[in-house]
């Protein structure tokens, strides 16, 4: 695997908080040469808690150093330079009102989706730092 690719798969699930892309449970589909990433249904924790979300927006997210990929990864780092620009509040935005209304029908679920995701974008990244100290202990 393209150690670019499997930094910028590490770093999106870090981003977005999820846990489970292990090696029991690695979530990762290959069709047709390509590389698919299923079921995120362990992501976005604070959809799932009860609580201040946005005091978690800048959890690092220990369990990071679980990821079926990060042992291939290059520097989470670069990834984040690479990745971060291209995700625009505009993009944040329209990935969001993409989500079917069956599963964001509560009143502002999704200006929350999108606060939680910019600000863990525009904080100060604790959890990209994290996924970089994981990577090097593999």
């Amino acid at each position: 695997m393209d150690p670019k690719l499997a930094a910028e798969i590490v770093w999106f699930d870090a981003l977005i908080t999820n846990v489970d892309r292990t090696a029991r449970n690695p979530n990762l589909l290959l069709w047709r040469e390509r590389l698919w990433m299923i079921d995120h249904g362990a992501s976005l924790y604070f959809h799932h808690r009860a609580g201040d979300w946005t005091a978690r927006a800048q959890d690092p997210l220990p369990l990071i150093k679980e990821h079926v990929l990060l042992g291939r990864a290059a520097p989470i780092p670069e990834a984040d330079e690479r990745l971060r620009p291209r995700l625009s509040e505009a993009v944040i935005r329209g990935i969001i009102e993409d989500v079917p209304s069956e599963w964001l029908d509560e009143e502002g679920q999704r200006e929350a989706y999108v606060e939680y995701l910019l600000a863990r974008l525009n904080g100060p990244c604790d959890w990209v730092q994290e996924a970089e100290r994981a990577r090097h202990l593999v």
